[in-house]
């Protein structure tokens, strides 16, 4: 099997896919679905800065760490906070695991995340 590694753009690009497809998942309550896809949209964002910088992505301890020298680096913390919300996606693959209010105010929150760290990365070139 061959193994293709992806590009910052790559990642940028899955990143914007995903959010839109997260959120066709959650009209369609489908909330598992919705639920990954939004949390996948975050890694990749996150990944593609990861790289662009020479940091570490491959877990998601090196990604949380990613989101803390990005917030350091651009003296921005609401990214780890935006983060934290999508990390409730992530366990929120058992269902259940968050109420339906929780799941509707953290969403935009994601959204925030994802579209604040690719522009971030794309102000840097």
């Amino acid at each position: 099997m061959v193994t293709q590694i992806m590009s910052p753009s790559d990642h940028r690009r899955v990143a914007v896919e995903l959010l839109d497809l997260s959120d066709s998942e959650f009209e369609a309550d489908n909330v598992v679905q919705g639920a990954e896809k939004l949390w996948r949209a975050a890694t990749h964002a996150i990944t593609s800065v990861a790289i662009e910088e020479g940091w570490p992505h491959g877990s998601h301890r090196a990604l949380k760490n990613a989101v803390t020298k990005l917030s350091k680096v651009r003296n921005d913390p609401l990214i780890e906070g935006y983060f934290g919300a999508a990390e409730k996606f992530l366990r929120h693959h058992y269902p259940d695991s968050m109420e339906d209010w929780e799941r509707d105010a953290d969403r935009p929150l994601v959204h925030n995340f994802v579209r604040r760290v690719l522009q971030l990365g794309e102000s840097r070139r």
